[in-house]
């Protein structure tokens, strides 16, 4: 996929409504539109605890297509009660009266902190002054922002067999990042023609090895949300072998803004993945995978450049896959700490350097099957706890 230009049909924009304060310091309220209905699809949140922007989408998307997403940052819209719920749905009516469709056909998201009243006023007052064009991406990228340090988005486009279609996406996340579908939003648009049943499978595969993959610190949001629209602007229908590539195309943009995503993980300053092979099954893949890359022990010793081979094993055991640790083989970097079931010797300063690069692979062989997964994490290190402890002070 090669950079392209902007996504045929959609236009967006961003405000400074003041969201979390009552003063307008940043952007924190975005719209995109498509100048056409969409067939879209999303996956959300797994926590019980679920925000009203995200119970109000679901609806909408059962009922089918959608013209807009209308998202604010400062305030998540979770545990606030029927209220929350109403005002959610304020968000739909004030962007559907903006751009002249049924409310049903709007999206919502939020993100920041829970708990707190939705200034819904506010925010309907700057959609309904927002100014909208086709190339204001990187305004809504950061209107999204929370704790984020940089903004999140990419565009691409792809050649099928009928033409070449765009896609552009936008994310957010740099805490509570631990999706199952951490205050984690992405957006992705596309000008293609596709059938929202087949935008149903390409979703959650799309997000199986990307959101659903990184961790900054074992936290699932009451919030996450990811959509996928498709207006079909440029006129190239997907199906048959181009739905394959689609697919494909769609979970590389996602594979990219994940990883942009937990690179920029609070107080973060290594970033490491692991590749678990050889276990009983690719979900047993997963589970070790990802308990590594939310072990404590494991995110410390990567942040102290500590070789310490052991917590990665250990956490590897303790994940609930079955493992076989006489047949086990972890590597870090290119070197070879543990072989079949026995520690080798290795150059300890040599490993130290490789972990104290920003950029760490980790390797562990189980030997016992075909399944394989891959997921990253990042250290642990003090300013992550200084952020979260004065996030609402």
């Amino acid at each position: 996929m090669a950079v392209s230009g902007e996504v045929a049909g959609f236009t967006v924009g961003a405000a400074m409504a003041g969201v979390k304060d009552g003063t307008p310091r940043r952007l924190d309220v975005a719209l995109i539109v498509s100048d056409r209905p969409c067939a879209a699809a999303g996956v959300f949140t797994t926590n019980q605890v679920i925000a009203a922007p995200c119970v109000v989408t679901r609806r909408h998307l059962e009922r089918g297509k959608l013209r807009a997403i209308v998202v604010n940052s400062g305030n998540a819209n979770a545990c606030t009660g029927p209220q929350g719920e109403h005002d959610a749905i304020a968000m739909a009516e004030a962007a559907a009266a903006k751009i002249g469709c049924d409310p049903h056909e709007v999206a919502v998201a939020s993100t920041g902190v829970i708990g707190v009243p939705l200034p819904v006023a506010r925010i309907t007052a700057a959609v309904k002054d927002m100014v909208l064009g086709p190339a204001r991406w990187s305004d809504v990228a950061s209107a999204i922002m929370t704790t984020d340090t940089k903004p999140k988005s990419i565009r691409t486009e792809l050649a099928l067999s009928t033409g070449i279609v765009r896609l552009h996406g936008v994310a957010k996340g740099a805490g509570m990042i631990h999706p199952n579908m951490a205050t984690l939003l992405c957006f992705v648009l596309t000008d293609a023609d596709v059938d929202q049943s087949a935008l149903r499978e390409v979703v959650p595969y799309a997000a199986d090895t990307s959101f659903n993959a990184i961790s900054v610190d074992g936290d699932t949001s009451t919030n996450d949300t990811l959509l996928l629209l498709a207006n079909g602007a440029a006129g190239v229908k997907v199906r048959g072998k181009d739905l394959e590539a689609f697919k494909g195309a769609v979970r590389a943009l996602c594979e990219t803004l994940a990883r942009q995503i937990v690179a920029d993980g609070e107080g973060v300053t290594r970033v490491f993945e692991v590749m678990v092979k050889g276990a009983a099954s690719d979900d047993d893949a997963k589970r070790a995978a990802r308990t590594i890359t939310t072990s404590n022990l494991v995110k410390t010793a990567i942040h102290g450049a500590d070789p310490n081979w052991g917590r990665i094993l250990a956490a590897a055991g303790r994940s609930g896959a079955k493992i076989d640790a006489a047949r086990a083989t972890v590597r870090i970097g290119d070197v070879v700490v543990f072989d079949v079931g026995a520690p080798r010797a290795f150059d300890a300063e040599r490993v130290r350097g490789i972990i104290s690069q920003p950029q760490i692979w980790i390797e562990v062989e189980l030997g016992l099957g075909s399944g394989k997964a891959h997921a990253w994490g990042t250290d642990l290190s003090a300013e992550y706890v200084r952020i979260n402890a004065d996030y609402t002070t």
